[in-house]
């Protein structure tokens, strides 16, 4: 496996397609994700997955067409040699800026879950902290002895602090280095009160209490709202889930209708009408209909589990696991409803 890596040079070209200066700032944003180092090999082999599929594409669809434009020997080389490049450099770059979105999306999601983690299980272990520090412990002691197995992704954030807490680094610097990794005001918030707290010398103990009060009657505010938005939730969930595909279901009953009219009027009056519009031919497919209802409840599922999501949770991101959810449930819906009206529609024509 080393010989293999070492043949196709990944880590080198893992490096030459990571710029110097992005690296610094992309090892911070692996460590939030969990991921202490950065690996360059799989980037290498990104681009090598990414050019394979290129030089696939390009046998696929533009080589036979570029082929077909040559005129004469030389310039069938010269045409197509260049032309080949261009293609194949154009939908390279594409591809990678694709696939480099579909990873950075994917460890956004990994550093969204982390965080939620982490505030979700941070008033217990401040209640730990709190305890340890009354039973007469130093705050940099009360840290490490408060982690626990349970506490996952804190727990280890806290295990690193204190380590470079053990190692001469100031507790304030190791605590502002934590807080700063993740997108969380609750965190950055409740140890900044934290930390001033103990610059000033007040009563720490008493100041981690509120802390873990204030952050209780925040979750608290939070279920509340949620609870108050609930109908607005239904209401949204029901017309996707629902309406939507019972009117399209129902809007290609009425085009099959039209159609049949249509047909049938066009040939009882020979082609021609004195009518101001034309009723002998309709020039929707029934078919390419259905694939846009699809096509249109997919898109419509989407943007309204994200709806949902930002109502009842405040944020987009908690709601992406509703979006398989959302695109099934409404294409099943889809399809009962056809068939549903279909059987209607013919039972009431016989």
């Amino acid at each position: 496996m080393k010989s293999q890596q070492r043949l196709f040079f990944l880590e080198e070209w893992g490096k030459a397609l990571v710029p110097e200066r992005i690296r610094p700032h992309l090892r911070d944003y692996l460590m939030k994700a969990g991921i202490f180092e950065v690996n360059y090999k799989f980037f290498g082999a990104l681009f090598y997955a990414c050019l394979a599929v290129a030089i696939v594409f390009y046998f696929y669809l533009p080589y036979g067409w570029l082929r077909d434009k040559s005129v004469d020997a030389m310039g069938t080389l010269l045409y197509l040699g260049l032309g080949s490049f261009v293609v194949v450099f154009t939908f390279l770059i594409a591809l990678s800026l694709i696939v480099m979105g579909l990873v950075y999306f994917y460890l956004d999601l990994i550093i969204f879950k982390r965080t939620k983690e982490i505030e979700d299980i941070l008033p217990e272990f401040l209640q730990f902290v709190g305890g340890n520090l009354r039973g007469g412990m130093s705050f940099d002691r009360a840290l490490w002895n408060a982690i626990r197995p349970r506490f996952g992704v804190l727990a280890n954030e806290v295990e690193i602090a204190a380590k470079k807490v053990m190692t001469g680094e100031d507790v304030e610097d190791a605590l502002f280095e934590f807080t700063k990794k993740y997108d969380s005001a609750m965190l950055r918030r409740s140890f900044d009160l934290i930390i001033e707290g103990m610059k000033s010398g007040g009563r720490i103990v008493y100041l981690i209490d509120k802390v873990i009060e204030n952050i209780n009657e925040a979750k608290t505010l939070k279920k509340e709202m949620s609870a108050s938005v609930t109908s607005y939730v239904i209401f949204i969930t029901f017309i996707v889930l629902a309406i939507a595909p019972g009117l399209f279901a129902l809007s290609f009953q009425l085009l099959t209708i039209i159609s049949s009219f249509a047909g049938q009027l066009g040939g009882s009056t020979g082609g021609s009408s004195a009518l101001p519009i034309n009723l002998s031919e309709v020039s929707i497919n029934p078919a390419d209909f259905v694939n846009f209802s699809k096509l249109a409840l997919g898109v419509i599922a989407v943007f309204s589990s994200m709806i949902v999501s930002l109502i009842s949770r405040g944020n987009i991101k908690s709601g992406l696991k509703y979006i398989p959810v959302f695109i099934i449930v409404t294409l099943i819906n889809y399809q009962v409803f056809l068939w549903l009206l279909t059987m209607m529609f013919a039972f009431i024509a016989i």
